[in-house]
């Protein structure tokens, strides 16, 4: 089996092009009708790629140049683009521009970029990873994931986890909803016991919310004036935590109940667009005193401010404004992109390591093939010197026979193997392989 990717990206398709090739309620007939063209498939889609990894019998795709961007494509993954084009009910001259088809090296290669965030619009963020485990559980449940492709996936998510935990292309927060989750687990031991306090429910919270909610929160309080916007990313947040197989506590309030609520908050992400602070240090102090000063994180997104600056000097508070964050961001920004250099080399380095796997995979079947093959030819002699023996021929004639023709047979391989070999490798090679059929053999002698 050879791995190929066809998809689009952020950085080949404009967003409007990338909403029309997304998944989403399609992707079990998408998984059901990929997977009768290839040898197993999983399809990831997030809003920055939709992309088609699947396996492809070796007879069907000739071996790829990956130096030459220019050669023709092969057949069956014209074919597979086409489907794509007309799944999406969208002419295939339409995507064809956009569309990257990478096959072997290359694609095990992009892959694993990819799930490593060396690819991602943030670098080094970590949702990918979990968003292509997600599509390789759907595929799997809808038939898509083939023995060989699922050994595959496997070595593809222990290689991402090996970059991560190498390099630091994502040890860093680079996005201010991560900042908040990293320092979330900084001050706090266990996130799974913790009440966050979402005080406004516009995008820049909504972001946050998705951060922090990762870490597997006990309770979420989202105190807004609109009811309907808080009851929107209510019900988006309580999904996430299905689909994670989560319990989580969700609580509306209106703002104007942001004091009563408060005490309950270990952690607060506030960004409201009010002008003037809705978070005063009375409030704070009086939090503190109900909660017998076990520490709180508040972290103001807000311009200008929500919560007073004051607030900062009081003890067990840690406080963090947007300017904060981003001082800690652009550093880490720095950081990981200095950090993307090495795990490069080490994603080369861990694509050749799978590709050394997935032949000796390759010679496992070979070698049972030719087991087997020797041992049917066996059976066929055996039986056939049986007959004389039961006819009454000569036993040691008939052993002799049948010594000779299974050495011819079992001989007949490794011989044109050899002079394969000498006539196509060099020197080194020939030794190899001679000395290995030769003392190989003798070593097994009893």
């Amino acid at each position: 089996m050879k791995l190929a990717v066809v998809g689009v990206n952020h950085k080949t398709a404009p967003v409007a092009l990338r909403e029309r090739l997304s998944f989403g309620s399609d992707m079990q007939t998408a998984i059901e009708q990929l997977s009768t063209l290839s040898s197993g498939c999983t399809i990831v889609s997030t809003c920055n790629r939709s992309e088609l990894y699947f396996g492809v019998d070796d007879e069907l795709m000739p071996p790829s140049d990956d130096d030459d961007e220019q050669q023709a494509l092969p057949e069956f993954l014209l074919k597979v683009c086409q489907w794509l084009a007309d799944f999406k009910q969208l002419p295939l001259d339409e995507i064809l521009p956009y569309l990257y088809v990478y096959q072997e090296s290359r694609a095990l290669n992009h892959w694993l970029r990819v799930a490593a965030g060396l690819d991602s619009m943030i670098l080094g963020e970590p949702q990918i990873l979990g968003q292509i485990r997600q599509a390789v559980a759907v595929s799997r449940e809808y038939g898509g994931i083939s023995s060989e492709f699922g050994w595959l996936t496997q070595q593809v998510f222990a290689a991402a986890r090996t970059v991560r935990r190498d390099t630091k292309v994502g040890a860093q927060a680079v996005t201010l909803g991560f900042a908040t989750a990293k320092l979330t687990t900084q001050i706090f031991d266990d996130p799974s016991q913790l009440t966050f306090l979402l005080v406004a429910a516009g995008e820049m919270n909504r972001l946050v919310a998705h951060n922090v909610t990762a870490l597997g929160i006990k309770k979420i309080i989202i105190c807004n004036r609109s009811h309907e916007r808080a009851t929107a990313l209510a019900d988006e947040l309580a999904q996430m935590a299905t689909q994670a197989g989560r319990e989580l506590d969700i609580e509306l309030v209106p703002l104007d109940e942001l004091a009563q609520v408060l005490p309950q908050a270990d952690v607060v992400s506030s960004c409201s667009g009010s002008m003037h602070a809705l978070i005063d240090v009375s409030m704070v102090r009086n939090a503190l005193k109900q909660r017998r000063h076990e520490p709180m994180l508040l972290v103001d997104l807000a311009v200008p401010r929500d919560i007073e600056p004051k607030v900062g000097q009081l003890d067990d508070v840690y406080l963090y404004s947007v300017d904060d964050l981003q001082h800690v961001i652009a550093g880490n920004l720095q950081e990981r992109q200095q950090a993307a250099v090495e795990a490069e080399l080490l994603v080369g380095q861990l694509v050749a390591d799978i590709e050394q796997q997935m032949q000796v995979q390759v010679a496992r079947g070979q070698i049972d093939a030719y087991r087997k093959m020797a041992d049917a030819h066996t059976q066929r002699l055996l039986a056939k010197a049986m007959e004389r023996l039961l006819a009454g021929e000569d036993a040691s004639q008939v052993m002799q026979v049948f010594a000779h023709k299974l050495s011819q047979t079992l001989t007949h391989s490794p011989s044109k193997l050899i002079r394969h070999v000498a006539m196509h490798a060099d020197a080194n090679t020939l030794d190899m392989v001679s000395h290995e059929l030769i003392h190989g053999y003798r070593d097994k002698q009893v």
